[in-house]
């Protein structure tokens, strides 16, 4: 049996790092990439290959995609976008640079990073791209709005580039995570602490409240699952002979994904309110 390449983002902690350890040790040829230097020594003494990768800089991600192809001899079988970060903040608060800095890691990389494989994979034949979106992809809730809008992007994105890579045999799938315990958190609330002006905010009360929630150890949302969860439905999505769509992970992505379909707007704004 051949041995399957995969090049993941976003792998200095949480998802990314669980999915390339755990797919290493299954025989996978993983290529592990974070952005910056420190991560990347890390990830090469756990014993993974892994290069820098910066999803605001294409000329980093094209030295990436280089080096990963000259390992591969200019094959490449599996793509796992999950590099990504939080940027909470009500939008009135939100300078609209800080909203491009989102889209430029959150979107634009992975589109840049994604335009790059796809021709690989075509000559190939074949490829299968994952796409590590969120249930704040299926739902918005208030304070995340920056993050919101990225994810609904990469949905939209996702679901047409099924659209158009079906005939070249190339699948396209949508990882929907609800609330994972990873890193994630602690970025987000320096991403706050750095970019919103609480003090002069007429949300100043619900920032405090979020500050309190990011700066707890675990995450005490309901449903909370662990990287491990995310890993399992990646496997299923590479390994399947018929891959899901989207997989669906945690209580929370699957419960507002029903309501969604049944509840008049109003209600789940009220619902999701309360979130």
């Amino acid at each position: 049996m051949t041995t399957k390449s995969i090049l993941i983002t976003g792998c200095s902690s949480g998802i990314g790092l669980h999915a390339a350890l755990t797919l290493s040790a299954r025989g996978y040829q993983v290529f592990a990439t974070a952005r910056k230097a420190q991560d990347v020594a890390d990830l090469q003494a756990k014993g993974l290959t892994a290069y820098q990768l910066d999803l605001t800089n294409t000329d980093s991600i094209t030295q990436a995609v280089t080096q990963v192809l000259e390992k591969t001899g200019g094959r490449l079988d599996y793509l796992f976008n999950n590099g990504a970060y939080g940027q909470p903040g009500a939008l009135e608060d939100l300078p609209t640079q800080v909203l491009r800095d989102q889209f430029e890691t959150n979107v634009f990389g992975w589109h840049e990073l994604t335009k790059q494989i796809i021709p690989v994979m075509k000559r190939q034949g074949h490829g299968r791209i994952i796409q590590c979106s969120s249930v704040l992809g299926v739902v918005s809730m208030a304070y995340r709005g920056a993050y919101n809008a990225s994810k609904y992007a990469i949905e939209g994105l996702t679901d047409t580039l099924r659209l158009e890579l079906k005939s070249a045999n190339i699948e396209v799938v949508l990882l929907e995570p609800g609330p994972i315990n990873t890193q994630f958190r602690a970025n987000a609330l320096l991403a706050v602490q750095a970019n919103i002006d609480i003090e002069a905010s007429d949300h100043k009360v619900q920032y405090q409240q979020q500050i309190a929630r990011l700066s707890s150890e675990k995450s005490n949302a309901p449903f909370t699952l662990e990287p491990l969860h995310v890993t399992q439905a990646l496997i299923h999505a590479l390994e399947s002979k018929q891959p899901k769509l989207r997989y669906r992970i945690t209580t929370a992505t699957k419960l507002f994904a029903v309501l969604k379909r049944l509840l008049p707007a109003r209600w789940l704004d009220y619902l999701l309110a309360k979130g």
